[in-house]
């Protein structure tokens, strides 16, 4: 059974939630949905994971889409306020394996300069893992394989030895695709039931 477990960490650890952050600045949700559709968000939003330097990015959405500026560059200047915090229970289950000597890490889909903010503002994400595989850090993201077989060369680990847990169906079925055991997050309940069930490890 697999020893290691490898960690998303978006809505598996952290909270994140940009809705949070569009509601404040529009007047309801139909017309966060209409912002979010019309400048084509996760589009967008995932041009950062991939690498893209949040200036140039902004920029260059403000452009195209002027009218919605004021809203773009609210994105940027106030994401830490996409993050709500923990995901409940996480924090805790994280201590916990670490604390039983489990080998931890993280593959994550993520700016590289809003990483760092994050680490910032919540340590223990940084504390919990041997080695975090940030998306924008490496130029790959998820669900495509390179970003998963970095994880392992990096640090030698074996695709049959290791979990990876993700809130996305398409990233867990990657994992699967390469050999490792894929659990799809739901909360923290289903996921100690998962690990003592389908991994044998008791938490």
């Amino acid at each position: 059974m697999p020893g290691t477990l490898i960690f998303d960490i978006g809505n598996v650890l952290l909270r994140w939630e940009p809705r949070a952050l569009f509601r404040q600045l529009l007047p309801d949700d139909a017309a966060v949905d209409a912002f979010l559709a019309e400048v084509g968000f996760s589009e967008w939003n995932h041009q950062f994971d991939a690498g893209l330097p949040w200036d140039d990015g902004v920029a260059a959405h403000s452009a195209r889409f002027p009218h919605r500026a004021e809203l773009i560059a609210a994105y940027h200047a106030r994401w830490h306020e996409t993050i709500l915090g923990p995901v409940e229970g996480m924090p805790e289950l994280l201590a916990e394996l670490s604390a039983a000597g489990v080998p931890l890490y993280a593959i994550t889909n993520f700016s590289e300069a809003k990483f760092s903010e994050t680490l910032e503002r919540h340590p223990f994400v940084a504390n919990s893992f041997r080695d975090i595989v940030v998306s924008g850090t490496e130029r790959l993201t998820k669900p495509e394989p390179e970003i998963f077989r970095l994880c392992l060369d990096r640090n030698g680990l074996a695709a049959s030895d290791a979990a990876f847990i993700d809130d996305s169906a398409k990233n867990v079925a990657t994992a699967d695709a390469l050999g490792l055991k894929g659990i799809l997050f739901t909360d923290e309940p289903a996921l100690r039931r998962a690990l003592r069930d389908e991994i044998g490890l008791a938490v």
